[in-house]
């Protein structure tokens, strides 16, 4: 069983995708998050910003499917610099610090919408 979780605290799926999805009662996928607000629009082209943004609508996503970041167990970070990961672990540990769920990061060539950050999440419902 699958549902399909939608927050208008973060934006809207811009692909034949969902934000999130609940399976079978325990888990919550968060497909990867852009820094994009909630209306579309970049909050700033400096990697602090996007890393905040993209960041704040992962937490949206779980939040709306009934966990907290807390609960996050898996995170994949793709950047299109690998020099910005020393601002983006930063940022990053102030977000999923606590909860320090596995991750894997890379560099990519191009992200949507040329932004510099994407993350997606898999979170443990309470």
């Amino acid at each position: 069983m699958k549902e399909t979780v939608y927050t208008d605290k973060a934006p809207a799926p811009i692909g034949p995708y969902s934000q999130g999805i609940k399976a079978q009662g325990s888990l919550v996928f968060c497909s990867g998050q852009i820094p994009l607000r909630a209306d579309g629009t970049l909050p700033g082209e400096d990697i602090e910003t996007q890393t905040h943004q993209a960041l704040q609508n992962v937490k949206a996503v779980i939040e709306a499917a009934g966990a907290s970041m807390e609960n996050v167990v898996k995170t994949t970070v793709l950047l299109k610099d690998m020099n910005d990961f020393a601002t983006m672990n930063k940022i990053y540990d102030e977000y999923l610090g606590q909860s320090k769920p596995a991750r894997a990061a890379y560099q990519v060539c191009r992200l949507p919408k040329d932004v510099l950050i994407e993350i997606e999440a898999i979170a443990v419902l309470p």
